[in-house]
């Protein structure tokens, strides 16, 4: 199917840009960011953001084990560390919301391995991928039109 519309407003677009640039920067972890962006593309169906964050992951050496692994971390074993798998379970519980709040054991544990300021970037990086997978789901965007 043909994207709706490839149009996204340049203030809009600048804004998102740098949100999340700033929540990157704020957590400090290039690869735990590119994961949990990966992780909620995953679950919002959001094939471009997910191809872009994967071309990106590669390129800064993550693996592809796993990359493909990934949709399966809590069964992964050690796979991902524990810092990992709390901002993970994290990532599920913002981008989902089935019961309309993230559960207090799941916000607990991420604190556990998150100062205050790097929990407030991770989910804030959580916020602006979950936006930017609504804003290219809607419009249909396809993969591959990302570029460095």
């Amino acid at each position: 199917m043909s994207p709706r519309t490839t149009y996204l407003d340049k203030g809009v677009g600048r804004a998102m840009a740098a949100l999340s640039a700033a929540a990157k920067q704020g957590l400090g972890d290039p690869a735990l960011a590119e994961l949990v962006m990966m992780r909620a593309s995953q679950i919002n169906a959001c094939a471009f953001c997910l191809d872009m964050h994967v071309d990106i992951a590669v390129k800064n050496g993550e693996t592809t084990k796993r990359i493909a692994l990934l949709n399966a971390w809590a069964e992964a074993g050690d796979l991902f560390s524990e810092r990992e798998r709390a901002a993970l379970a994290l990532t599920e519980a913002v981008t989902v919301l089935t019961d309309g709040f993230v559960p207090d054991a799941t916000y607990e544990q991420a604190a556990e391995h998150f100062d205050e300021p790097e929990l407030a970037h991770l989910i804030g990086l959580i916020t602006v991928i979950n936006s930017w997978n609504r804003l290219m789901v809607s419009r249909r965007i396809e993969p591959g039109g990302y570029t460095p």
